[in-house]
C-alpha cells in the first residue's frame, strides 16, 4: 500500500490500486490460502513523514502486548459499521436490565422471561447478588469461557444468546444506545451505525391480516400497496416516535447538553433498520418495506440489512427471493442505501452449492453498497470477477475478525478472506458486530489485525477512514474520490485540528456531517502521529 503523510499542512494521501502488492496478489493467485505478514518498511523515513515512522513504530511493538495494546487504544478508529444494539450492550448490563425490570430466570435454560417467577425460575436480581448464579446467565448470554463441543459449536451457542437475553432487553433501547455511544467514544471512533427493529408485533399483525406469499415483481408491487393502504404508513409513524423516546432517553443518560455530559455524546449514532429474514416471504417483504419508508422519513435510519443466522433453512431457501424484494423496492426508494450479512457461511456449514452465489447475489441483484462479513468469497463463482467488481464500484467488506473466529472458526489468514479483499483493493472497515456478545470491541479487532493478519499502521488508518468513507451518513465526503486521501479544493489549505478554517472549508464541514467526522479523524490522525512518530 502506497503510503503518503499527515504533516502540518494539508491531507495528501492517495491510495493507488494495487501498488506495492503485486506479489501478494501473485502470491493468492497461486495459494489456496494467502498469509499476510506486515509489508516491508523502508530502511529509511523521509523527513517529516509521520505516517511512515508509526509504520516502524508499529513494527518494533507488535509482539509486545502492553505496547501494543497502548498504541491501539489512542489510535483513531472511525466508525463501527456493522454493529447490533442488542448484541453490543454488556453482558452485565443485560443482567442489570433484567434485576431493575423484575425479569426472571429460568434455572435449566438460564433463558429470561417477564415476571412474576414460577417454579423453575429465580428472579434476574439473583444474578446480581449471587457470583455462582451470575457466574452461568453470564456464560449462557455470551461467549464468555466458552469452548465448542460434539453438542454445541461456537455457531449455535453464538446465536442462541439472543433468545436467551431478549426480554431483558425490552424496554431498554434507549440504554444501550447510551453505552454503544460511550463505548465508542471510550475507543477513539467518531460514528456508529447499530442495527434496530421496530413495531414488529403490528408488522406481524398487519401481515397476517393481508398477507400473502409473493413470488414475482407484481406481486411486490400489490403486496407493497395493499400494506401501506392497510396500516404500514401508521406503524411507520409509531417507530419514529418509538424512536424518539429511545434518542431522548440515551442522550439524557448521557447529560448531553449540559455541562456534565458524557463522551458519547459527541458520537454520531445512526440506525440501520434490520429485517429477519427467517420468517415467510411476506412477513420479510413488510419488514424490508418499513425500512425502506424509515430511511425515506426518518434521518436517524440510514439504511437497511437483514439479520437471523444466513444458513437458517428459511433464510436459504428464499436467499434469492428476499434479494429480488430488495431490487424491486430499492427502484422506488433510491436514495436508500442498503449493507447485506453475505456469505457469513463456511464449508460443512451449509450444501457446497449455498457458498457459491450468495455475496453475488447481494451485489448484482441487490445492489448493495456494503457487505457484511463476506467469508464465503473463495467459494463464490468467479470470486476474481467478483472482488474486481467490489473494488471498481468501492463496495466494501464490514469485517468483524472476532465473531467470525468464534462463529465460524475463521481466525487466521489461512482460512479468512481478508488478505485476498486487501490484496484486490476492495474497502474493508473492521467492525465489531456483536461486542457484548463476543466479549471483545473494536479495539480488540484492530489487535486481530495486527497481530494474526500481520496488518500495518497505513492499513489500519485504511480501515478506519474507510468506516467513514462507506457510512450512510448524509453529506458529501471530504475527498476528491474514495479513493483518493486528498481533500477537496475547500479544505485544501487548511489543516485538521490546526485552528481557524478558511470559510470555504467552514461551508464544507458545517454542511456535510460526512465530512465533519472526517475532519474530526484527520485532526486525531494527526495529534496520534505526532505522539507516535517521536517515539522512533
Amino acid at each position: 500500500m502506497h503510503r503518503g503523510s499527515v504533516g502540518t499542512g494539508s491531507v495528501h494521501h492517495r491510495r493507488r490500486r494495487g501498488a506495492g502488492r503485486a506479489a501478494l496478489v501473485a502470491l493468492l493467485a497461486a495459494a489456496s490460502f494467502p498469509v499476510v505478514t506486515a509489508p516491508a518498511q523502508a530502511a529509511e523515513c523521509a523527513p517529516g513523514d509521520r505516517e511512515c515512522r508509526v509504520n516502524r513504530y508499529l513494527d518494533g511493538i507488535r509482539s509486545n502486548p502492553g505496547e501494543l495494546n497502548e498504541f491501539l487504544s489512542h489510535l483513531p478508529k472511525g466508525g463501527d459499521l456493522h454493529n447490533h444494539l442488542s448484541g453490543a450492550a454488556s453482558t452485565e448490563s443485560l443482567i442489570r436490565y433484567a434485576a431493575e425490570d423484575g425479569r426472571c430466570i429460568d434455572t435449566t435454560t438460564l433463558k429470561a422471561s417477564h415476571g412474576p417467577c414460577e417454579a423453575g425460575q429465580r428472579p434476574a436480581s439473583d444474578a446480581v447478588t449471587d457470583p455462582v448464579f451470575r457466574g452461568e446467565v453470564i456464560r449462557a448470554w455470551s461467549m464468555e469461557d466458552f469452548r465448542p463441543t460434539p453438542e454445541e459449536s461456537g455457531h449455535d451457542h453464538f446465536f442462541a444468546t439472543f433468545g436467551k437475553f431478549s426480554a431483558a432487553t425490552d424496554g431498554r433501547n434507549g440504554d444501550m444506545l447510551a453505552e454503544v455511544a460511550n463505548d465508542a467514544a471510550r475507543q477513539r471512533q467518531f460514528y456508529v451505525e447499530t442495527l434496530l427493529s421496530r413495531q414488529s408485533e403490528a408488522v406481524g399483525e398487519l401481515v397476517d391480516r393481508v398477507g400473502f406469499a409473493p413470488e414475482s415483481r407484481k406481486d411486490f408491487a400489490r403486496l407493497r400497496r395493499v400494506l401501506l393502504s392497510e396500516g404500514l404508513t401508521g406503524i411507520e409513524q409509531a417507530s419514529r416516535r418509538a424512536t424518539d423516546r429511545d434518542f431522548r432517553r440515551y442522550r439524557r443518560l448521557l447529560h448531553c447538553g449540559t455541562a456534565q455530559a458524557e463522551a458519547g455524546c459527541a458520537v454520531d449514532v445512526r440506525l440501520d433498520y434490520q429485517v429477519a429474514r427467517a420468517r415467510k416471504p411476506a412477513r420479510v417483504f413488510a419488514d424490508i418495506l418499513l425500512g425502506f419508508e424509515l430511511a425515506r422519513s426518518d434521518p436517524r435510519f440510514v439504511g437497511l440489512n437483514l439479520v437471523q443466522p444466513e444458513d437458517d433453512p428459511v433464510a436459504l431457501r428464499d436467499y434469492t427471493l428476499h434479494m429480488r424484494m430488495i431490487k424491486y423496492l430499492r427502484g422506488l426508494y433510491p436514495e436508500v442505501p442498503v449493507t447485506l450479512h453475505a456469505g457469513e457461511l463456511v464449508p460443512g456449514l451449509v450444501k457446497p452449492k449455498e457458498l457459491t452465489f450468495h455475496i453475488n447475489q447481494a451485489v448484482s441483484i441487490a445492489g448493495a453498497e456494503r457487505i457484511g462479513h463476506g467469508i464465503d468469497l473463495r467459494h463464490e463463482d468467479d470470486w476474481r470477477g467478483l472482488v474486481e467488481r467490489m473494488a471498481r464500484e468501492n463496495i466494501a467488506v464490514e469485517v468483524p475478525l472476532t465473531s467470525n473466529c468464534q462463529i465460524l472458526r475463521v481466525c487466521g489468514p489461512e482460512e479468512h478472506p481478508l488478505p485476498t479483499y486487501l490484496a484486490h483493493d476492495v474497502p474493508v472497515a473492521l467492525s465489531t458486530d456483536d461486542p457484548g456478545v463476543s466479549r471483545s470491541d473494536i479495539t480488540e479487532q484492530y489487535r486481530r489485525a495486527v497481530r494474526n493478519f500481520g496488518l500495518d499502521y497505513t492499513q489500519l488508518k485504511a480501515s478506519a477512514r474507510t468506516s467513514l468513507e462507506q457510512a450512510f451518513i448524509e453529506g458529501a465526503s471530504l475527498w476528491t474520490n474514495p479513493d483518493d486521501h486528498e481533500v477537496k479544493p475547500a479544505c485544501a489549505t487548511d489543516t485538521p485540528g490546526g485552528g481557524d478554517l478558511t470559510a470555504s472549508c467552514t461551508e464544507l464541514l458545517n454542511s456535510s456531517p460526512k465530512a465533519g467526522l472526517q475532519w474530526r479523524q484527520e485532526a486525531a490522525f494527526r495529534a496520534f502521529e505526532a505522539r507516535y512518530a517521536s517515539k522512533v
